[in-house]
């Protein structure tokens, strides 16, 4: 039997580990996939730290999967083998809920993650159902496909539901893991691009990324500043805190929206004559199905969006995992088990 390398973790709370195992076989309605890149996300801790309700061990993580077609399993249709696809956080939906009898595949009462509720991409291989797959364009590296999976796709598919469009001002609060692909995303839609942080020291990033204005939200008024560029129609909230988000609801136009992807603690405080006179909102926003995800994939190749990463191969995924969750990488951790 031929086997591989992974990194699991044995129990909650576990360490990850660099373990030998057999090369899983697809099922019917699957196909194996040959990981050439693999993306550490912020919530690979919910399966490292046992957090998540149910959640098997051991387990391999990963839920930012980039790589080519292996073999396939019974049943499977339009996929061959040698492609090249993509597994985002989307890993499965029943198809009876339902949320998905409305079409809602994300939001699936019997939701599948990979990474959780199977093995995911810290492997050099792994299965995924073929609903699943996004196709990944030709001029697009595995590595830089890999954060778009999840970090990309919540930022782009966000932006895009937002009702704003070209020349309206969208704000995006944060420019971190999930900000910095933002700002990327806002420009090339054709939106007024405002980038909100803490410190004078990361004007210069903003306005490489793209951004048309830059607010220190430790020296300026949030609101004031916006409301100064006209008022946001969108404010994209990547940050975790929940204070961040509420100061920045004064910043919204007419019609504005508040759309929250960062997952913060504290509750976002709505003044609420502000939002009545103003026909303002708050939104949360989750990634999106494989067909968002390809869409992604693809506005981002012809747009040039780019994620800026650290590469770690797969033997230092511990190391990698802690520089993650320690906030000083720039800006997301891809493991490389397709290199060797």
């Amino acid at each position: 039997m031929p086997t591989m390398q992974a990194v699991q973790v044995a129990n909650a709370g576990g360490p990850l580990e660099l373990v030998e195992r057999d090369i899983p076989e697809p099922d019917a309605g699957h196909v194996l996939i040959k990981v050439q890149a693999c993306g550490i996300c912020h919530s690979d801790s919910l399966t490292k730290e046992g957090h998540w309700p149910g959640l098997q061990f051991p387990r391999v993580p990963g839920h930012e999967i980039a790589g080519v077609i292996e073999r396939t399993g019974a049943g499977v249709e339009g996929w061959s083998v040698g492609q090249r696809v993509g597994v985002g956080w989307h890993g499965g939906h029943c198809g009876h809920c339902e949320r998905c009898r409305h079409g809602d595949f994300v939001l699936c009462q019997n939701a599948q993650v990979p990474g959780i509720s199977y093995d995911g991409g810290y492997a050099q291989y792994m299965v995924a159902p073929q609903e699943v797959l996004a196709r990944m364009p030709d001029d697009l590296a595995d590595v830089d496909a890999a954060p778009l999976l999840c970090a990309g796709i919540t930022t782009f598919n966000a932006l895009r539901h937002s009702g704003a469009r070209a020349g309206d001002v969208a704000a995006i609060l944060g420019i971190g893991g999930l900000g910095h692909l933002g700002v990327q995303f806002a420009r090339k839609m054709g939106f007024v691009t405002v980038a909100i942080a803490r410190g004078q020291d990361k004007a210069p990033l903003a306005k490489q990324l793209g951004a048309h204005h830059y607010i220190d939200s430790s020296a300026q008024n949030v609101g004031e500043s916006l409301q100064a560029l006209g008022g946001a129609r969108v404010i994209l909230a990547t940050v975790t805190n929940g204070e961040a988000m509420s100061a920045a609801l004064a910043g919204l136009g007419v019609d504005g929206k508040l759309i929250m992807v960062g997952v913060a603690q504290e509750p976002v405080e709505v003044p609420v004559m502000q939002f009545i006179m103003g026909r303002q909102s708050v939104q949360g926003w989750p990634s999106g199905t494989a067909a968002d995800s390809q869409e992604t994939l693809a506005f981002s190749a012809i747009s040039d969006v780019r994620p800026m990463i650290e590469e770690y191969p797969l033997e230092r995924a511990a190391e990698a995992y802690d520089r993650m969750m320690s906030g000083k990488a720039r800006f997301r951790v891809v493991l490389t088990p397709g290199k060797h």
